[in-house]
């Protein structure tokens, strides 16, 4: 028995040992992935804080199992293609206060379904690809931007979840309607459909234009026809002043010898 106990006290001791070193090399590992200039912590997930990083784009070495990526506070400018694509536990991401001018269509693919909160707030994104934010169902912050009020952020923020709070923080910077800047831009939206202000402007073009080949039409046949009645007016006073046709002598003699 004392043998027994002796190998089963050894094999606990071998086996938290063993836990320990295995547990040791995960953190040095997630540590050792951790971005430069990042800060990596476990906290229910691997959370990455690159916030105040001096960043000028987003890191392409993020750690697979991040689940909380903060990296406001930067100097990015632009979000590119399936940037996050490997982040298949993301389900924070803070990129606000950065100069954001530029999302690509398929930025957030990989992680439009899974994220629960997106920070896009206090950029300089005018518009977005009407597709950039296809599938997304975090709910996302997007105020404080120059946005140009068109029909594409109409239906960007048509697809997009809890869209009556995103538009109702959203201000027209500029619109396609000039009324319309510097307005919520739910307002605006509820104001005009700007998807059909196109159509509109065609078909006032279209009446426009036959109305003004209406107009030269008519106006050529009113010229024609005060042309032509001048002309009939010159010539009949032409015939009138021409002088009368005199009987000849012969003609009279043969008139009264027929009576």
């Amino acid at each position: 028995m004392h043998l027994v106990d002796l190998w089963l006290t050894r094999s606990l001791s071998m086996c938290l040992l063993l836990q320990s070193f295995v547990l040791m090399i995960l953190c040095f590992h997630s540590a050792s992935m951790c971005p430069k200039g990042c800060l990596c912590s476990h906290s229910g997930g691997l959370n990455v804080s690159c916030s105040n990083a001096n960043l000028k784009e987003i890191p392409r070495d993020l750690p697979p199992e991040t689940v909380l990526l903060y990296l406001d506070s930067n100097q990015i400018t632009s979000i590119p293609n399936e940037i996050f694509k490997d982040l298949h536990q993301l389900r924070v991401l803070n990129l606000s206060k950065n100069g954001i001018e530029f999302i690509d269509e398929h930025a957030f693919k990989g992680v439009a379904e899974t994220l629960q909160a997106l920070d896009l707030s206090d950029n300089r994104i005018q518009s977005v690809h009407k597709n950039a934010f296809n599938n997304l169902k975090a709910r996302a912050r997007i105020a404080n931007n120059p946005w140009h009020c068109d029909c594409t952020l109409q239906q960007v923020l048509r697809s997009m979840a809890s869209n009556h709070e995103t538009a109702n923080n959203v201000i027209c910077k500029t619109s396609v309607l000039d009324e319309h800047a510097g307005r919520p831009f739910l307002n605006a939206a509820n104001d005009a459909d700007l998807c059909n202000l196109p159509k509109k402007t065609t078909d006032y073009a279209m009446l426009v234009t036959m109305f003004g080949w209406f107009t030269m039409v008519i106006s050529y046949v009113v010229y024609y026809v005060r042309q032509n009645q001048e002309d009939a007016r010159r010539h009949l006073e032409y015939l009138k002043s021409l002088p009368s046709r005199q009987k000849k002598p012969d003609e009279a003699d043969d008139i009264s010898t027929v009576v």
